[in-house]
């Protein structure tokens, strides 16, 4: 049995997701769905498409999630996004950012259900791939239970059928962007109830997941025997993106061996070789890295040196090598300790 990609999903994360990060992550795993940073139509329409858009072949699945509020330009940003080749177009009513709130869109949405789903429509018009929302369950004072069910059904109506939920209100008066992903509490019961009474929906729950245990728990069914149809992860793949190496045997039930954070490196190489022949700096790549050997013997020495040896002019490969070679060592002294203690 083929599992659908939103079984496991890496959230779209502003100025953390990029092409670099994408293929990062798909080295340790094959199946699961990526998404984009957020890019608003206009930039789309207007901005330089290469930059904004571009990725490599080997991301796919890959998503784009464009933000807005104006239906006929989302329409033209999902056209040029299926043109160059994404997989899904998904629309943002979560972000909870003051320059999101400035434009109409993003996470101040959930106030405006129908004109989501005037977005979406004109969106699904526009373009043969899925179309699918990432929402929260609310904003300041709504209930969440009417503001969560109101954008579903209406979007629903429209003929959406995917909805990743973030299980928490957005407060856009009184806390930060930042604030915003941890203070307010989650509600990952009001997320099922939408799964249990919407059953015909394809609904992924977001927030607050911390590993694949938790993601396995999100997936098996509850008392009443529903459900989700998929996770979401954010921070947590990000910060240690070694937990994705296991994501295709635990959550897609592959046969294949897990990614440890070595081979992935090795896999990830040819990317980089290209990235850097091309004239893209070193940095720009590592940086996506650095949680990588978390939990293991010289970590820090492993961050410390993809850190500062990488921003020099003329760096390579040679200090990924490196960085690596301070785990092995340090590994080595581990095992050396153990084996005299026995």
């Amino acid at each position: 049995m083929t599992l659908p990609a939103h079984r496991f999903s890496v959230a779209p994360m502003m100025d953390w997701t990029d092409r670099h990060c994408r293929a990062l992550h798909r080295v340790l795993s094959r199946h699961a769905l990526l998404y984009t940073e957020m890019v608003t139509a206009p930039a789309v329409i207007h901005g330089d498409r290469e930059r904004l858009l571009g990725f490599d072949p080997v991301e796919h699945p890959v998503a784009l999630q464009l933000g807005g509020s104006e239906p006929e330009q989302l329409a033209e940003a999902a056209r040029i996004g299926q043109a160059f080749g994404y997989d899904e177009i998904n629309l943002n009513v979560g972000c909870p950012s003051d320059r999101v709130q400035s434009g109409r869109f993003g996470a101040c949405l959930m106030r405006e259900p129908q004109l989501v789903a005037d977005c979406m429509a004109a969106i699904r018009e526009a373009v043969t791939i899925p179309a699918t929302v990432k929402c929260r369950i609310g904003v300041d004072d709504q209930d969440p239970v009417e503001s969560l069910f109101a954008t579903v059904d209406a979007s629903a109506a429209a003929g959406v059928t995917t909805f990743i939920v973030h299980a928490r209100k957005a407060w856009l008066k009184g806390l930060s962007p930042k604030e915003n992903r941890d203070v307010p509490p989650l509600d990952y019961a009001l997320v099922r109830r939408l799964k249990r009474e919407r059953p015909h929906l394809t609904i992924i729950i977001n927030g607050g997941v911390p590993d694949l245990d938790a993601a396995e728990a999100h997936l098996a069914q509850d008392e009443h025997g529903v459900a989700l149809d998929g996770v979401m992860l954010g921070r947590a793949a990000y910060h240690e993106p070694a937990l994705l190496g296991e994501v295709d045997r635990r959550l897609f039930g592959a046969d294949t061996p897990d990614v440890d954070p070595f081979e992935a490196i090795v896999r990830y190489r040819p990317y980089m070789a290209a990235r850097l022949e091309a004239g893209v700096h070193l940095p720009a790549m590592t940086r996506h890295m650095l949680g990588l050997m978390h939990g293991r013997p010289g970590a820090r020495a492993f961050r410390r040196i993809l850190t500062v040896e990488s921003i020099r002019p003329d760096a390579g490969l040679e200090v990924v090598d490196q960085a690596v070679e301070a785990v092995r060592e340090a590994e080595a002294k581990r095992d050396a300790r153990a084996d005299q203690a026995a």
